[in-house]
This record gives C-alpha cells, sequence and structure tokens, in this order.
C-alpha cells in the first residue's frame, strides 16, 4: 500500500515476502525516495488486501459467474472504482491506528484482545 501526501512524498508498506525485500527493490525504492514502512515479522493482521481491499471486492462480485479472465480483470477493475474514495481514507485511517497498536505490542497478536479492534468505518 503506497500513500501520497500533499507534498508529493510517499510512504510504502508491504509484507516481508523475500520479493519485496530483495535488495534491488530496496535499492530501486532508495531511488525514487520511497520510505519503506516497517512491517512486523508475522503479522499478517496488517495486511491490507486482506483485511480491507480483497472483501471489498468479493462482496461487489460475489454470485457473478465470468465465462474468462477478461471478464474477471474488467469485472475486478469496476469494483475496485466502485469502491468510494472516502472509504479508502477512512481505511488508511484506522489501518495507521492498528499499525501503531502492532508496534506497540512489539509485532504480538493483538486481534480480539480487549474488545477486539475497531471496524475501518466503512
Amino acid at each position: 500500500m503506497t500513500q501520497t501526501f500533499a507534498n508529493n512524498s510517499r510512504i510504502l508498506h508491504h509484507n516481508n515476502a523475500p520479493a519485496h525485500t530483495a535488495l534491488s527493490v530496496r535499492e530501486f525504492l532508495t531511488t525514487k525516495q520511497i520510505t519503506v514502512l516497517e512491517h512486523p515479522a508475522y503479522s499478517p493482521d496488517l495486511a491490507p488486501s486482506d483485511f480491507f481491499l480483497y472483501p471489498k471486492i468479493k462482496g461487489i462480485l460475489k454470485g457473478r459467474n465470468f465465462d474468462d479472465t477478461d471478464g474477471i480483470r474488467s469485472n475486478t477493475m469496476a469494483a475496485l472504482k466502485a469502491i468510494p474514495q472516502n472509504q479508502f481514507q477512512n481505511f488508511f485511517e484506522g489501518w495507521s491506528r492498528r499499525w501503531h497498536r502492532c508496534m506497540a505490542s512489539q509485532g504480538e497478536y493483538f486481534e480480539g484482545k480487549h474488545g477486539g479492534i475497531q471496524q475501518w468505518g466503512m
């Protein structure tokens, strides 16, 4: 996930997959002056695609059948575009709180503790 700010600075968040942490990727991001936000090891609860994006798309496409990969691709793109921009902003703010909470717990699993965490304002 990449967040662009008013001054055009960018912060990138990705998991610790080897393809994301390879030296060539780190060098490329450095040349583009993109800051990488640390992702705690073994923290799938911080993967935005898993708890925000995929459920949104699946909800929109649920129950539909497609004849080919082009149909899947075009309908998935339409589903992405159907998600209102304010939901992405609300998600980002909630994700930021979640990330800080995970850092404060030193990467320990916190989902469900003390009544769980707040939803993303969707």
